[in-house]
């Protein structure tokens, strides 16, 4: 099994149909302020892309929060797409939502994303994903079934072709974790959304509605049934700037108070000391390290020859938040023969973990290429 080696292919670069221009080791930094984001706009050359991508992907975590509420009580909102992965109104709903909006404020800059409408389509499932956008939309009265359909297809799988020369692009995953939505509010999930300018990755929004600031360091769930608990995060990442974080329950309930904290990856130096997260459809002695190290879940018990390893029920971008926010030290992901890596599954936690200090490569220790 390679260990991250997809990681070092390129990914090329996405053109329209159309033709366009294009007790955790943390340091922390509290800023209050009167601007919606922790740094300027002299500082951020993208601080108008980055504004919007906060304020869309807070919407995107309202429409996921409602359509939670009542996921469990109709049968209609759970379906499963081809490839057997669970999927809901909320993944349509959040990247018609996204693609409305950015291609609204950017009309040039075309969306990569996971979804495309024939599914939803063949399920008579629009008119309940116009109901979930229609009130989280800035243009609410067009949002019309028709709108919506184009809108997802705008980031479906036919919306854009690929040549060799590097171009700028959204990337979004509408809900990486939908195995964990689905499952209830034990498991977390995010909304991510990137951009991606001639290569490299810009800046980075996540949205988390269901994390919890003070779980254990031994789980990543951490979540309890208390609703007063879930108190979610928003992260936020711009290359130049840092990565900062802020309570999303604040967003969701009240009008924001503007606090940000800024984000440092943890400061361990050995390996005994870091605290490891891998996907939970691997297992730690198919990886390199378990010949030297074994793992274990209960830090109670851990000693020489131990690591940490934190148990997860979520996808890909949850775990680089947790890298970033410094409550995990490390984050592998084995490839399998069989797997086709996507680019909406790593794109966003990168920037953040890169702003916050650490950083992300193939097992040799090569860049990604974007």
């Amino acid at each position: 099994m390679d260990i991250l080696r997809y990681s070092a292919s390129r990914f090329p670069a996405a053109l329209p149909q159309h033709s366009f221009r294009t007790p955790l080791r943390r340091r922390f930094v509290a800023v209050r302020s009167s601007l919606s984001l922790p740094f300027s706009e002299q500082k951020a050359k993208y601080y108008r892309e980055v504004e919007a991508a906060v304020d869309v992907v807070e919407r995107a975590c309202r429409i996921c929060v409602d359509v939670k509420k009542s996921l469990f009580s109709s049968d209609g909102r759970i379906l499963e797409k081809n490839d057997q992965t669970p999927v809901t109104i909320a993944d349509f709903g959040v990247q018609a939502l996204v693609s409305l909006e950015m291609n609204r404020l950017f009309p040039s800059i075309p969306l990569v994303a996971e979804e495309d409408s024939a599914f939803l389509h063949s399920n008579n499932l629009v008119g309940s994903v116009v109901g979930v956008v229609k009130d989280k939309a800035t243009l609410g009265d067009e949002v019309t079934e028709d709108n919506i359909l184009k809108a997802i297809d705008r980031g479906g799988k036919d919306a854009c072709v690929f040549e060799p020369k590097p171009a700028t692009y959204w990337i979004l995953d509408p809900i990486d974790g939908t195995r964990g939505f689905v499952k209830g509010s034990e498991a977390l999930y995010v909304v991510g959304l990137a951009l991606v300018v001639e290569g490299q990755i810009v800046l980075g929004v996540m949205g988390c509605p269901n994390w919890h600031e003070y779980c254990s360091d031994n789980s990543i769930i951490g979540v309890q049934e208390n609703s007063s608990s879930r108190s979610g995060v928003i992260m936020v990442s711009h290359v130049g700037c840092g990565t900062w974080t802020k309570r999303l329950s604040d967003i969701l309930t009240v009008e924001s108070r503007h606090t940000w904290t800024r984000c440092s990856v943890d400061s361990c130096q050995m390996v005994q000391e870091a605290r490891f997260t891998i996907p939970e459809s691997q297992r730690w002695k198919a990886l390199p390290l378990s010949g030297l190290f074994d793992a274990k879940t209960d830090p109670e018990n851990i000693g020489e020859g131990s690591i940490i390893l934190l148990s997860a029920c979520c996808g890909s971008l949850c775990k680089y938040l947790m890298v970033a926010s410094g409550r995990a030290s490390v984050y592998i992901q084995g490839k399998k023969a069989t797997s086709i890596i996507k680019v909406w599954d790593h794109a966003v936690g990168i920037i953040c973990v890169h702003e916050a200090g650490g950083k992300v490569t193939d097992w040799e220790g090569s860049s990604l290429d974007f």
